[in-house]
């Protein structure tokens, strides 16, 4: 492959991880605005460490958390991951598979959360957790739906992350250019699909502005 072709189609590549990361920013701060949540964050199950990756994160720690590492058995997420099953608790320390641990390593403590499996054709990519809603507001079966929702879009655009960064690091390979016209051409299939998305949490962050 020639430099200019491999130079253009990295760009190509780093631009689409671009918008995918601002597509899973744009999931946790609409999530945690309508939810009243003080904090929300999407894990990524990273498969060769086998650990859990702050992917995004809105509200407390969204400063210093994206890109914090832990192993994906921890906690409260690393059950959901494994379970995948979407869980509630109300009060996360009388829960044993809370790990007080991790959490105080971030620097925020919950009391409460809602956790929801992040699944894409089968595979548990990930986790997404709303903390500590208000605590007069009950839980409802339409709150878990509506999670759900976010969960979903929140599961193609792991995918979508975790096909441009594949295809990036195929670039450091030069017998791989076939490999690399395919991932391309599916990260193209799904562009408009995150786009849409995109551009729909963008309009729900600024009327919950």
């Amino acid at each position: 492959m020639s430099d200019d072709l491999r130079s253009a189609v990295a760009a190509g590549v780093l631009g689409a991880e671009t918008n995918y990361r601002e597509l899973l920013q744009s999931i946790v701060a609409v999530a945690r605005a309508i939810f009243r949540a003080k904090a929300s964050s999407i894990f990524l199950l990273d498969e060769e460490s086998d650990e859990l990756v702050f992917e995004a994160v809105a509200g407390e720690g969204s400063e210093s958390l994206v890109g914090r590492r832990f192993p994906s058995s921890t906690g409260i997420a690393g059950f959901v991951l494994v379970s995948r099953q979407p869980l509630v608790i109300e009060d996360v320390l009388e829960d044993p598979r809370f790990s007080r641990e991790t959490a105080e390593s971030t620097g925020f403590v919950p009391k409460g959360l809602m956790a929801v499996p992040l699944l894409h054709e089968e595979l548990a990519l990930g986790v997404l957790e709303v903390l500590d809603r208000p605590s007069e507001a009950r839980f409802t079966l339409e709150e878990m739906d509506l999670l759900g929702l976010f969960a979903g879009q929140a599961a193609i655009a792991l995918d979508l992350l975790q096909r441009a960064r594949r295809a990036q690091a195929t670039l450091d390979d030069r017998g791989e250019l076939a490999v690399l016209a395919r991932v391309a051409q599916k990260l193209e299939q799904r562009r408009d699909e995150a786009g849409a998305a995109l551009a729909l949490l963008s309009a729900l962050e600024r009327v919950l502005e």
